[in-house]
């Protein structure tokens, strides 16, 4: 059968389908195709009108059976699949989870519709509108018409506010600058409502706790003008009088260990203990006051106000050392026009020890499985610090592109001291409602590549944490020391080192230390949003202060050591930019742009290998192996023998992914993508030709492309991509485009060309 033959036969197809749509309706009833909505005023542009069409056509319910290219083959599903006899198997599947049930007319409420479509056009501003509602009929399908006579629509002619002398009357006047009301704007019921909300949120930061929304009165005067209202502000006069008076703090109180369910705190005199402006009440002593000073906002005798109630809520949550944070507000007995703060707060469990079975993957195309014993405890000191120490162990095998048997097997222990301030000799204080953290980080791990070498790495870190909110986060580590030491080289490592000098930098000792930066905005988490973003941007700054101080000219011969090692001395920038693209109905479009430097000086010749840029792999260009692309146009394949991974590293990495996820069926997602990229070097190397970096670099591109299964577990992604060339930079120029020489049915070409990538986890 012949293209054309198969294209007349769909057609054939899916019109019979279309006919027999209706064939399945109850009988007397008829298949409802939708609805239009027309609106009828000449007063108005073309561009207005049809947005007011646009909005009042989503109101219209229900909504008709989905269509492609004009045909209903969800619908068509639904009824060839017949009446399933069971809650299970195929027909069962296809006709409710991949059909869809007829929309009836019967199931269309003209009145109804057009009784929203008429107050929503009023309570926009078109107060003299007329609705009309009608039907046609075609056969067995039935639609229906919904006509909208809007009129002019009114607008604000002034917004008047409550001028009496009380403090309440006072308090919503000053407001007025900030009104969401504006003059000549369109009369807009919902944004009277928002202005209702803000001026509530004003009073609260006024002191007004006992204030609501609803006892704010906007009235409508439509007769002041042609098409013209006022808008007057008031307080209901049913309005408790507890609701017009400003109220200040005065006790404190803080239960620091909370047990839920308990019908009264714990009022044991010798458990309180005052505390500047707190009251604690902690018979176990298990908590240092001044953590409650650096979370509270509130003092006695100011305003309450909502800022400093919600930020004292979100601090103490972010503290991650309680399980739950209560607070109340009560009426002193005391004194008039007062509030006493009451917090309970319930700890979580001070120490806990987790072991964890952890699969994982890495840049390199290794993939294996890891086991992590940690031990933490919530308040160390008694000031929630949390303090973490953990031993894994692990194995790792190379299963995407060759494994020649040069396994990974890695042991190590970490320990990290997160205290819940700023630990520095001068005060810092964060408006923020997430706690600033101190983290002070020291590691060890061993790793063995078996038949090739092990590798000993000390790490050590101290630095600061802080959220400016839940979009933007800082890190910045005053230092950061990393030590490598090669050790157990075997002679068949050596042997290839004298065939590829450039393997030899793998085992080189490294001493790494300088402060690093990183900036993170996200609002990934808002998953209603068509447009998310996500940027990471690294700034790393090795060896500077004391290159500097030392005099350090490595092209001089003046090379300093530390503990008989040359200190790394560079600048390196990286920046991660990703969009995500949500298409509706579980389908994304997700992008990502890559773009990062290195410049070394002073004590260092060249970048350490273990802070080059690498490209290709299981997170990266999918179509190529890890780290077997660049620098430039250079060939690493033909020094790398088949049986290492090439130290194919450079100085400069640009990088651009593109991938359309879509849900398949239940947990299994699909994806199409295409890569992009290449590194280089910034200066030449003999040894590899056509690696730096010129004015020609986007002819040395490399691109990919392929496909993949994502199977989401919850608690965890496993991902397999295919993946083959379309470009390759290494190639001579005029013959890299190499996607016409693309033959799934040539074994040889699949053989050379096909990457199965077995990964855990989106690759970003």
């Amino acid at each position: 059968m012949n293209k054309n033959n198969l294209l007349y036969f769909f057609l054939i197809t899916m019109m019979l389908s279309s006919c027999s749509n209706t064939k399945f309706l109850p009988e007397g009833d008829l298949l409802y195709t939708g609805a239009k909505v027309k609106v009828d005023n000449k007063e108005i542009s073309k561009k207005k009108k049809k947005a007011l069409q646009n909005q009042l056509k989503e109101l219209v319910r229900p909504k008709p059976n989905s269509t492609f290219l004009g045909l209903r083959p969800k619908l068509y599903i639904y009824n060839i699949a017949g009446t399933p006899k069971k809650e299970k198997g195929l027909r069962y599947w296809l006709k409710n989870k991949v059909g869809e049930a007829p929309v009836l007319f019967s199931q269309v409420d003209l009145d109804y519709n057009k009784s929203v479509l008429q107050n929503y056009t009023e309570n926009n501003g078109y107060f003299n509108a007329r609705s009309s509602a009608d039907s046609t009929r075609s056969g067995k399908k039935a639609s229906a018409t919904y006509t909208i006579n809007t009129r002019t629509q009114y607008t604000i002619r002034e917004v008047k506010f409550p001028i009496d002398s009380t403090i309440l009357g006072k308090a919503i006047g000053s407001s007025i600058r900030r009104s969401l009301l504006k003059q000549n704007e369109p009369y807009n019921l919902e944004v009277i409502k928002q202005e209702r909300v803000r001026i509530d949120a004003r009073l609260k930061e006024k002191g007004f706790f006992f204030f609501n929304p609803d006892y704010l009165l906007v009235q409508v005067d439509s007769t002041v003008a042609q098409n013209k209202v006022d808008l007057i502000v008031k307080v209901k006069e049913e309005t408790p009088t507890q609701s017009e008076i400003p109220y200040k703090i005065n006790n404190i109180i803080i239960y620091p260990n909370y047990a839920i369910g308990n019908d009264t705190a714990s009022t044991d005199k010798s458990a309180i203990k005052p505390y500047k402006d707190f009251t604690i009440i902690d018979p176990e002593n298990l908590f240092k006051p001044r953590i409650f000073e650096r979370a509270l906002s509130f003092e006695k005798n100011e305003l309450y106000n909502r800022t400093d109630h919600n930020l004292a809520l979100n601090r103490l949550v972010n503290l991650g050392t309680f399980k739950f944070v209560k607070n109340q507000f009560r009426v002193s007995d005391s004194i008039g026009n007062y509030l006493d703060a009451y917090y309970f707060l319930t700890p979580l469990p001070k120490k806990s020890l987790r072991l964890e079975l952890v699969a994982k993957t890495n840049s390199a195309n290794y993939t294996g499985t890891e086991l992590n014993l940690n031990w933490s405890n919530r308040n160390a000191f008694r000031g929630a610090e949390l303090l973490t120490i953990s031993a894994f162990g692990g194995l790792e095998v190379q299963v995407s592109g060759q494994n020649n048997g040069f396994n990974v097997y890695r042991f190590g222990s970490e320990a990290n001291l997160i205290w819940p301030r700023l630990v520095a000799p001068f005060k810092l204080n964060s408006p923020s409602g997430f706690i600033p953290k101190t983290k002070l980080t020291l590691g060890y791990e061993f790793q063995n590549r078996t038949k090739l070498y092990s590798l000993q790495t000390f790490k050590g870190s101290f630095g600061y944490l802080w959220k400016e909110n839940q979009h933007k986060e800082h890190l910045l580590n005053v230092t950061e020391i990393t030590f490598a030491s090669p050790q157990n080289v075997t002679a068949l490592y050596k042997e290839k080192i004298l065939v590829n000098e450039s393997l030899g930098k793998v085992i080189e000792k490294q001493l790494i230390f300088g402060p690093t930066y990183s900036y993170t905005y996200t609002n990934t988490a808002q998953k209603r949003k068509k447009n998310t973003f996500y940027y990471k941007g690294s700034v790393d700054l090795a060896g500077n202060l004391t290159g500097l101080i030392s005099g350090a000219n490595i092209r001089k011969g003046d090379t300093i050591k530390v503990f008989d090692v040359p200190f790394s001395q560079f600048i390196k920038v990286e920046n991660d930019f990703r969009h995500y693209l949500n298409l509706g109905g579980d389908a994304q479009l997700a992008s990502r742009v890559i773009v990062g430097a290195g410049y070394t000086y002073g004590n260092s010749r060249e970048m350490p290998f273990i802070k080059q840029f690498f490209i290709g792999g299981t997170n990266s260009l999918r179509a190529f192996r890890a780290r077997s692309i660049g620098p430039g146009s250079f060939d690493g394949a033909s020094t790398s023998n088949n049986a290492f991974l090439p130290d194919q590293s450079g100085d400069l990495k640009l990088e651009l992914n593109t991938e359309y996820r879509a849900k398949i069926y239940g947990l299994v997602k699909g994806a199409l993508f295409i890569d992009a990229g290449n590194i280089w070097l910034l200066n030449e190397n003999s040894e590899k030709p056509g690696a730096k970096f010129s004015k020609k670099f986007l002819s040395e591109i490399a691109v990919g492309a392929g496909a993949g299964l994502r199977f989401d577990f919850s608690f965890l992604v496993l991902r397999t991509d295919l993946a083959f060339p379309i470009r390759k930079p290494y190639l001579p120029e005029g013959n890299r485009w190499v996607l016409d020489q693309v033959s799934f049915g040539d074994g040889s070409w699949r053989k050379e060309n096909l990457i199965f990538n077995l990964a855990i986890g989106y690759p970003f």
